[in-house]
């Protein structure tokens, strides 16, 4: 019997999630990097102005997040996605580790901000918009990673070909989240930011569009 896509969609996420607690590893090393990465810098600034501290914070998650994200189709053996092929509707395996995707990079965010904010402190007048940024930056960079891994699934050297496609892609996420990031700093009134919210928000439902429009025809390659 065919199972629903909707039905699909969660066993496919809970697998995601029962698949990362057995490979702990992966992920511990990428909180391990956010922390490590975080405290090398207190040791060495042990004061950090407020545009450093900016630009830390979107290295480590820019570093972070790719790694983490890099593998959603990478890690899958052939015999598993021959398996999924013959099993999932394609949407609903893409929507399972998008989602996923989205809530790691949520994790890694708020893990590297408390770090943060503990060892150096932080500087950020508006944290709500702060945080809200991020975190629409985060679906953004969920939804570029996802895609690019399964495209670079299909390809022999899959991590330089993840590196190489992705950037380009997330600059436009970077620019608007970065020129957020500095209004929230400075505690600008919101209004300013509304329309780079807008935009990045459009930006986040165009990647995923894309990704939901491209993936079935990629799934038949």
């Amino acid at each position: 019997m065919k199972i629903q896509p909707l039905k699909q969609f969660l066993l496919l996420l809970h697998h995601e999630f029962t698949a990362e607690w057995r490979q702990r590893n992966a992920m511990g090393g990428v909180l391990l990097y956010v922390v490590s990465t975080v405290f090398v810098a207190y040791l060495t600034f042990k004061r950090i102005d407020p545009l450093s501290w900016i630009a830390l914070y979107w290295i480590i998650l820019l570093f972070a997040s790719v790694n983490a994200v890099a593998k959603s189709f990478i890690q899958n053996s052939s015999g598993r996605m021959l398996y999924y092929y013959s099993m999932a509707n394609p949407l609903a395996l893409l929507l399972a580790k998008l989602t996923y995707n989205i809530l790691l990079l949520w994790v890694i965010q708020w893990l590297a901000f408390f770090v943060m904010q503990l060892l150096v402190g932080q500087p950020i007048q508006d944290v709500f918009m702060f945080l809200l940024s991020a975190a629409l930056a985060a679906i953004g960079v969920a939804a570029i990673g996802t895609l690019v891994s399964a495209i670079s699934h299909k390809a022999s050297n899959q991590s330089t070909l993840m590196a190489i496609l992705s950037f380009p892609v997330l600059l436009p996420v970077l620019m608007l989240v970065i020129k957020l990031s500095k209004n929230a700093l400075d505690g600008l009134d919101r209004f300013v930011s509304y329309d780079e919210i807008w935009t990045l928000a459009a930006v986040d439902v165009l990647v995923i569009g894309v990704a939901l429009l491209l993936f079935p025809y990629l799934w038949k390659e």
